[in-house]
């Protein structure tokens, strides 16, 4: 086996050296906005909000009936509290001016001083305001990835002053520290759309916040299954499709290099799909939907961040290693560790954005990108030391500030929910409705103004 994928990493090697000389180089654009360009961010924009919905469906079917609204409830609150603090409080720590290379400034506080001019700094053909949207909804997203870790215990109230501080002390300086102009930017970190802003900080955070919270009731001595796998399907459809937004749109302009982008993006997820399946397959003796669908996810994670920087070969072949890679940390180092995160927020989130940081330190070529740099296989090892250091700074960073920010809600309330409400559903029992109809013992109170 480790020939063999060695073997895969020699041929991409290869083939992209003698492909990449025909890529075009892009300039730097001039700050005058273009309405082309504008169109193109903000229906980008609209497409990785559609995520969070889309993440919503696919958490939503892999939990029991009895938490199924809880868990979209969640991600759409997400999207109401993280677009209110974006607005007045986390555009400025993330994109403000720097301040010691850690968080911006408070110079864009409630959006002060901000025109339909494009930055000079962020998006020059598009306004900034255009700018600050496209950003917000990594926002929203990354929030809401955490909440697949401990779905089906914490507290509703917990969750909306978790979101709030993590989001504020965790997310924002992150974005800051990679594009916002702070430290991991001027070392020479590349992240295109979020592998270690996104997705190595919801990871770890979830995974601890898992630890914190402890397993689920009944986890022991009942085998928990997806309740409704064909939503989770739709969900990730729904994933897949906004993730072009997602990464395409990180080149902020309608351009060659989004074009790149899209198609990396939709190759590494094919190419994670057929692994993942093709890993249990081997394993257990059948291919999965469910399967299917988190290697896919899988893909998509581990080419965030390298999106913009590699060509479609070495996607391939960050798929075809990132399926049985997360497989493994999902069905094995899991249960051999006995850390109960619920839908796999580390297992796919943290491991895939792990690797897909690392090789992207790998795969990275400045003939794809001469904004980017030359990654081990095109000649310069220097780029994986320093992707390797951004993740274990993420590592570090999200963890210990996501277990001081639990740690002081616990002061004032208990994180979880009771036993009893746990074992009746957090759908009754923390928002009085049920998502499959209502029993004559007036289980599930709806109430709509009656």
């Amino acid at each position: 086996m480790r020939r063999l994928l060695m073997g895969f990493i020699t041929l991409s090697a290869l083939t992209a050296a003698l492909t990449l000389p025909s890529l075009p180089v892009y300039a730097a654009e001039t700050a005058v906005v273009d309405t082309g360009d504008t169109a193109f961010i903000i229906i980008c924009s609209a497409l990785v909000l559609l995520m969070t919905p889309g993440l919503a469906f696919f958490y939503g079917g892999m939990v029991r009936k009895k938490n199924v609204l809880s868990i979209l409830m969640q991600c759409f609150a997400v999207m109401a509290l993280v677009s209110v603090q974006w607005v007045l409080l986390g555009y400025t720590l993330s994109f403000g001016p720097d301040h010691a290379s850690l968080i911006g400034g408070l110079d864009f506080l409630g959006l002060k001083g901000i025109g339909m001019d494009p930055s000079s700094s962020y998006g020059t053909t598009i306004p900034h305001m255009v700018f600050i949207a496209f950003q917000l909804m990594f926002a929203i997203i990354t929030a809401g990835l955490i909440s697949g870790a401990f779905a089906e215990r914490m507290k509703f109230s917990v969750f909306v002053a978790f979101v709030l501080l993590w989001t504020t002390l965790v997310y924002d300086p992150l974005a800051h520290w990679v594009w916002g102009g702070g430290w991991l930017l001027n070392l020479g970190a590349l992240d295109f759309a979020g592998g270690t802003v996104v997705h190595i900080s919801s990871g770890v955070s979830g995974l601890v916040a898992a630890l914190v919270l402890g397993k689920r009731f009944g986890k022991e001595r009942d085998t928990i299954l997806p309740h409704n796998l064909p939503l989770t399907v739709l969900g990730a459809g729904l994933l897949w499709f906004g993730w072009f937004g997602f990464n395409a749109g990180s080149a902020l302009s309608a351009n060659g290099l989004a074009g790149l982008a899209f198609l990396v993006t939709n190759t590494c997820a094919a190419a994670g799909a057929l692994s993942w399946v093709a890993a249990e397959w081997l394993d257990h003796g059948k291919p999965t939907v469910f399967g299917a669908v988190s290697g896919a996810v899988a893909g998509l994670v581990a080419i965030t961040p390298a999106a913009g920087f590699v060509s479609p070969l070495s996607s391939i072949v960050m798929g075809l290693l990132v399926g049985p890679l997360c497989y493994l940390a999902v069905s094995r180092v899991k249960e051999k560790l006995g850390y109960d995160d619920s839908l796999d927020a580390f297992g796919i989130h943290g491991v895939g954005g792990t690797f897909g940081a690392l090789a992207t330190g790998v795969f990275a070529s400045k003939a794809i990108n001469p904004a980017g740099a030359d990654g081990l296989l095109f000649g310069d090892p220097h780029l994986l030391q320093v992707q390797l250091i951004a993740v274990l700074s993420t590592y570090v960073f999200a963890g210990v500030m996501t277990f001081i920010i639990l740690k002081v809600i616990s002061i004032f309330t208990n994180l979880r929910v009771s036993v009893e409400e746990e074992e009746s559903g957090l759908d009754v029992s923390l928002h009085g409705e049920n998502a499959y109809g209502y029993s004559e013992e007036g289980h599930g109170v709806l109430s709509l103004g009656a």
